[in-house]
């Protein structure tokens, strides 16, 4: 019995999850109030789904990349259930949650904004290169020599024109069902998150914030 948690995208997503079978699932869209939104949306998930919180075997969260602080919502909210339940908490990173539903070459492309997106490619599920922030120039003559099959996130659009014949899904949220999937899957290591640049946001005196 899995909850599956999304907070680092324009939504807030969560979905109650039993060997594969989706008992409840809410996708809700917002670019800010992920905090507000996130503990009461669980609460009503559980009871839609008529599952206490006990029951729960383990917790799947989304670790970035994505909105610094939609990230920490997430995990600061995984990581007190994961303590107070006695249950582990896993980590799933937002690119392969997109890339998780389709077959095939898959670029999962998020827009990074500042002239850059975030990419990873992947072949039937399977990550064939590590997460990376790239120049869009960079990323668009690497989607010409990989020639995926799929685009999809919120970049897809972006570098769509770089490979004519591939679909582009443009998505700005990642599938709670996606996430428990590979969570499910997953070794129980804490999870942390995961950053390909620094943080807009400074503590006094220039220092970044802590992960």
């Amino acid at each position: 019995m899995i909850l599956a948690i999304d907070t680092c995208l324009f939504a807030c997503s969560a979905a109650v999850v039993h060997d594969g079978a989706v008992l409840a699932a809410r996708v809700e869209p917002m670019s800010r109030g992920h905090q507000e939104r996130l503990a009461p949306l669980v609460a009503q998930l559980m009871g839609e789904a008529g599952v206490a919180f006990d029951q729960l075997d383990r917790i799947a969260v989304t670790v970035g990349p994505g909105s610094f602080t939609g990230l920490r919502v997430g995990l600061a909210f995984a990581k007190g259930l994961s303590a107070a339940l006695g249950i582990p908490a896993v980590g799933v990173g937002s690119l392969e949650a997109l890339a998780q539903p389709y077959k095939g070459r898959v670029f999962a492309v998020l827009d990074a904004k500042r002239g850059q997106v975030y990419l990873q490619a992947f072949a039937d599920g399977a990550a064939v290169s590590a997460p990376d922030a790239l120049p869009i120039e960079t990323a668009a003559a690497r989607v010409a020599e990989l020639a995926p099959d799929i685009l999809v996130g919120t970049g897809a659009a972006q570098l769509a024109e770089m490979r004519p014949s591939a679909q582009a899904i443009v998505i700005d949220y990642a599938d709670p069902a996606a996430i428990a999937a590979i969570g499910a899957a997953r070794a129980p290591i804490p999870p942390r998150p995961l950053y390909l640049r620094a943080p807009d946001a400074k503590l006094p005196g220039g220092r970044s914030l802590p992960e």
